[in-house]
């Protein structure tokens, strides 16, 4: 089969100063520039899009799944703008069911109601995710007690662990020694990240209690200061850049 390959050579843009808790890695390529698959596999009939994307997650149950239009184009010029990824300018919609899962390395799914699966679902999402593919799950206050019934339906011999703080996913691109950073207050519990491990690569990665995705909005939907706004986008950056760069 034909595999998603990417050009990860990163360049940083400059920056005057940066959040509490985040620190830029030096400027220049990490790692020697080469080709690193995404390893998601694709029919051989099927044409590999020029540039990246990420899959935004439409699912069943009742979520609202299209919650904040403007957070994955948000992210997705961060991306563009500080890395050597050529990314799309919008996320595309997809589903467990429809072909073009298999075009994106990244599936992100949000929201604040139930989730559910269907059995097919669940089969598909496992061999997405076994064969490549990396999932978030960015709970948006209210998706947590669907998305870990879900998930262990996916996984039942892989439980959801807190991701440890030194995992690639908080230096790849930029330090973030205590681990993801809180947008928001929710419960007023600390953020966490939690993941599903296949070996020694990360598949599944759960941001709870920190709203993640609402810090990519536009400044005007919640008002958040500059600095959250600019962790919550250097956060996402390590995301898709590890997602996009592990081998399975």
């Amino acid at each position: 089969m034909n595999r998603l390959t990417v050009l990860l050579c990163l360049v940083w843009l400059p920056r005057a100063g940066g959040p509490a808790g985040c620190e830029r890695r030096d400027a220049g390529c990490v790692g020697p520039p080469g080709h690193v698959a995404s390893r998601i596999p694709h029919p051989a009939s099927r044409r590999i899009e020029a540039s990246l994307t990420i899959g935004r997650l439409h699912y069943d149950g009742g979520g609202d799944w299209y919650t904040g239009p403007s957070k994955l184009p948000n992210l997705l010029a961060a991306i563009r703008q500080r890395t050597g990824l050529a990314v799309a300018a919008r996320e595309r919609v997809v589903t467990l069911s429809s072909p073009e899962l298999w075009d994106v390395p990244y599936l992100y799914m949000t929201g604040h109601g139930n989730v559910h699966f269907s059995d097919e679902e669940i089969a598909t999402l496992r061999r997405y995710l076994e064969q490549g593919g990396f999932l978030h799950a960015d709970d948006d206050y209210g998706m947590d007690k669907s998305f870990r019934r879900e998930i262990a339906r996916v996984f039942p011999d892989h439980p959801l662990v807190e991701v440890p703080l030194s995992h690639p996913v908080y230096h790849v691109v930029y330090d973030f020694p205590k681990g993801i950073p809180k947008i928001h207050e929710h419960d007023g519990l600390p953020a966490q990240g939690f993941g599903i491990f296949l070996g020694d690569r990360l598949v599944v990665y759960y941001s709870y209690q920190s709203d993640l995705g609402d810090g990519w909005e536009d400044a005007e939907v919640h008002h958040d200061p500059p600095e959250l706004h600019e962790a919550a986008l250097r956060m996402g950056v390590n995301l898709f850049t590890y997602a996009v760069s592990a081998l399975p």
